[in-house]
């Protein structure tokens, strides 16, 4: 699962100070990350262990930072929230502000982070600002004062639970039955926070039965809708049941270089029919 890393959690010495401190078995496979619209900011309170100020996440339009991503296995994630203090100095989320890119070009959408979880962590003003820790030091950070901002600017969607890579991403292109519109947007529409029209390489074939069967890769664009789901974790199992054992559900990259899921089609297509303008809404299952 991706986790944004910043502050001290972006340092690769954290690592060493997580297995010897808290246990942290396993392979950190961590990767540098460009940051649009999100900034490391020095947090109000000082670490009662250390005396040293924390930083938290904050939106900041128009800045670009670098960070980290580090994609981290379930056992992993429960040592951070040991770390980070889950549910008492910060909280787990799913980012939806800003853009997170590798250095590949590959976008990280609905990311893992930590973020302010009580006043404590807020971000700290100074002079009514946030103060940005690629602008001050620790030393300097010392005596920013204690005054928490108000917001942190960003907007997220608190995990609940222990996340599962199966969770991962909030992301589910849809082709057929399940788009707004079709005979089963209702099952759709109540985990749904957002959809977008987009399409994805591959090709769509008629199976006769009053729903589509999607081959993704070579072919022309299968239009679609992308949705965001509020909770995926509640409606991925759901969609699983309905799609049944024909349909299997796969991440795939769609242009603008973001992953989905989707359902692909696993039985043969020999003597379906393509349709190279897509599944029509208005055909009933």
């Amino acid at each position: 699962m991706p986790v944004l890393g910043y502050g001290s959690n972006a340092n690769p010495s954290k690592l060493t100070w997580l297995r010897e401190e808290l246990g942290l078995e396993g392979p950190a496979v961590v990767l540098r990350a460009r940051c649009e619209g999100l900034s490391a900011v020095w947090a109000a309170g000082l670490r009662l262990r250390d005396g040293q100020r924390p930083a938290t996440l904050a939106g900041a339009p128009g800045v670009v930072e670098e960070h980290s991503i580090w994609f981290a296995t379930p056992e992993q994630l429960r040592v951070l929230d040991r770390c980070e203090g889950r549910g008492l100095r910060y909280r787990l989320v799913r980012l939806h502000t800003g853009r997170v890119v590798l250095y590949n070009g590959g976008v990280i959408d609905s990311v893992l982070a930590y973020t302010a979880g009580s006043k404590k962590r807020m971000p700290v003003l100074f002079n009514g600002r946030m103060v940005r820790c690629a602008d001050v030091s620790q030393r300097g950070a010392r005596v920013l004062g204690e005054r928490p901002a108000m917001t942190d600017g960003l907007d997220v969607t608190e995990v609940h639970g222990d996340p599962s890579a199966d969770d991962w991403p909030e992301l589910l292109f849809v082709y057929g039955t399940l788009q707004p519109g079709a005979s089963a947007w209702h099952l759709m529409e109540p985990h749904v926070v957002a959809a977008e029209e987009t399409h994805l390489p591959g090709t769509l074939f008629d199976t006769g039965l009053g729903y589509p069967a999607l081959r993704p890769g070579a072919g022309l664009g299968v239009p679609g809708f992308v949705l965001r789901l509020r909770s995926p974790e509640d409606a991925l199992p759901l969609l699983d049941e309905y799609e049944g054992d024909d349909y299997r559900r796969v991440r795939v990259v769609l242009p603008d270089g973001r992953i989905a899921w989707t359902y692909i089609w696993t039985a043969a297509v020999q003597g379906m029919a393509e349709l190279p303008d897509g599944w029509d809404v208005h055909q009933i299952r």
